[in-house]
């Protein structure tokens, strides 16, 4: 009984954390709680690891058991697709892509993916690129300043030019190459985790899948969800909470993953100068998609702040807001905060 208790406890936690889309969510694996709302309403919030982090999803409806049931389905529609980008799993089509230079019948997944990669490369005049994978290699194994000579030899296999797609199949152009879908991916199997919740029923629901948050309807009593931004130095002030509706935010920052002892080199890395961009701290941006928040969040950290805003202020229905590295806040004049 003493378990149960502290099972219901700490995915009661959970639910105020999903909540707020906290960046991280540090629990056992696979918490389920169930609350009642009123009459006609429960709440469901179920989480478990995967991704490098924890996916909360808290719903509400009328049946306990059919949004237990769509969670459970939307849960095996993100393994299926986690199962295809992982460049991490030697299984997965991205490994495949990545150790053969070429993907024939690449699995339309990957295709879209890749193909919207492209995409967010030409609009952000190459800030977002994911042939520097070669880079990140470089850095993560090193805990050193890499040598200039070393960075601009790998720089000859990085550019999304160097890429090939077609309806079926994906090529790289130069031996070597390697892709790494870090900055998209996530958005996108978020956005389909969103449609199978859709497709089950739910009109109400929260996912945070690790600071890429998508969310649809209204929490209880027909409020506005509650998004927190990520503090950069994990002080517990966050920079904004923003209240969301139907739509997807996420953060990209630098205050998570260093390569080197200095903290110079982190998971984002500029393909134009094989550095990673130092001025800003974190970027939020909200948009349509997850997909979308995802791969301008990323685009806007290799820009300065200023130049972040102004891109991202051209694009329809889309926002942001920066923290520079000095602690600055900058922000499209539409943000939500």
């Amino acid at each position: 009984m003493q378990d149960m208790n502290d099972a219901a406890r700490i995915a009661r936690k959970l639910s105020v954390l999903a909540d707020l889309g906290l960046e991280r969510v540090e629990v056992s694996p696979v918490r389920t709680a169930a609350t009642r709302v009123d009459r006609r309403t429960v709440k469901v919030t179920c989480a478990r690891p995967a991704m490098g982090t924890f996916i909360s999803i808290t719903a509400l409806h009328r049946s306990r058991d059919l949004a237990e049931d769509a969670i459970g389905k939307a849960f095996r529609e993100m393994d299926r697709r986690i199962a295809l980008f992982n460049r991490f799993d030697g299984a997965s089509a991205v490994s495949d892509l990545n150790r053969q230079g070429r993907l024939l019948d690449s699995p339309p997944e990957v295709t879209r993916v890749v193909g919207r990669a492209l995409h967010y490369h030409r609009l952000s005049r190459g800030a977002f690129d994911v042939t520097v994978k070669p880079l990140v290699d470089l850095f993560s194994t090193n805990t050193a300043r890499p040598e200039e000579r070393e960075v601009a030899d790998i720089l000859e296999l990085v550019g999304s030019r160097h890429i090939e797609l077609s309806p079926n199949a994906i090529r790289f152009r130069r031996q070597g190459m390697g892709i790494t879908l870090d900055g998209i991916a996530k958005g996108f199997i978020v956005d389909r985790v969103s449609e199978s919740l859709s497709r089950s029923g739910l009109k109400s629901y929260l996912i945070n899948a690790g600071g890429d948050v998508r969310t649809a309807g209204a929490k209880e009593g027909g409020q506005p969800w509650a998004v927190a931004v990520q503090d950069p130095e994990k002080e517990g002030d966050y920079p904004d909470i923003i209240q969301m509706g139907d739509g997807a935010v996420a953060t990209s920052g630098s205050y998570e993953i260093y390569f080197d002892h200095e903290r110079l080199y982190h998971h984002i890395v500029n393909s134009r100068t094989g550095a990673s961009p130092d001025l800003s701290k974190s970027v939020s941006v909200i948009a349509p998609t997850a997909m979308a928040a995802d791969a301008l969040a990323t685009s806007i950290f290799i820009m300065n702040p200023q130049a972040g805003v102004r891109f991202v202020s051209a694009i329809p229905q889309c926002e942001c807001l920066v923290v520079d590295a000095r602690g600055g806040k900058w922000k499209s004049r539409g943000w939500g905060g």
